[in-house]
């Protein structure tokens, strides 16, 4: 059976392991990344109209330190307004797509609330969410909430990764972690599934025949890829 490695932190990366699973094959969780929480105490909501989610991580994070529910939601993707949900929001739109369509999203829906846009998010932001919502004439502050850290890969792990049929990667920060690695041992047959070009972008001096993006910016689109005929 042909063995996935998954590269994102946990809890998501078992999440996506049990969709790799029930697509017939072998997911070995072993993240690149971990989650640290940054800050205590509660969170201000003076003067803040509806929160912007670009992660699962930022939802559990602002879950831990604020009991708020009633404010309305934009997520980036589906999975994160899932967990928005979850979280205990009923008014949760999902942008389907990246940082720019979230943007987006908020912008035509401008309307349907009143004050600024919250962005929870990781000290070290995928995208600048406020600064694009500031461009369109939107109040937004960003509240990095977590960090993510390198997390360690046991020996047995590095010593499997030439053997692994591929990776998927969930962010910039994991594939320039990735590139590192790579840099230090050889790996010709590893197929490398990005969730977005900027995700790819750490890599792009690899043998582009084994780098493959994700059609769009989510996990159905990135599974996607390890069922292409052309990874077999």
């Amino acid at each position: 059976m042909k063995t996935i490695w998954i590269t994102r932190a946990r809890p998501g990366a078992e999440a996506t392991a049990e969709r790799v699973r029930g697509l017939g094959f072998e997911p070995v969780v072993a993240p690149l990344l971990a989650v640290r929480l940054l800050g205590e105490g509660p969170i201000d909501l003076a003067g803040v109209g509806a929160i912007a989610f670009t992660s699962a991580h930022a939802v559990a994070a602002f879950e831990a330190r604020c009991s708020a529910r009633s404010l309305p939601v934009f997520a980036v993707g589906d999975a994160t307004a899932a967990t928005a949900r979850q979280a205990g929001f009923s008014a949760v739109v999902s942008a389907e797509g990246d940082v720019n369509a979230l943007a987006r999203e908020i912008a035509a829906r401008a309307g349907t609330f009143s004050g600024a846009v919250l962005h929870p998010a990781a000290a070290e932001p995928a995208g600048d969410l406020a600064g694009e919502l500031a461009a369109l004439g939107i109040e937004a502050r960003a509240l990095a909430l977590y960090e993510t850290v390198a997390a360690a890969l046991s020996p047995s792990v590095r010593a499997r990764i030439p053997r692994f049929h591929a990776v998927l990667l969930h962010s910039p920060k994991a594939a320039r972690r990735l590139a590192s690695i790579l840099d230090r041992m050889a790996a010709p047959g590893l197929h490398i599934c990005c969730l977005s070009s900027a995700v790819a972008a750490p890599l792009r001096g690899l043998d582009p025949r084994r780098l493959r993006v994700a059609a769009l910016p989510n996990e159905d689109a990135l599974l996607n890829l390890i069922v292409d005929p052309r990874f077999s």
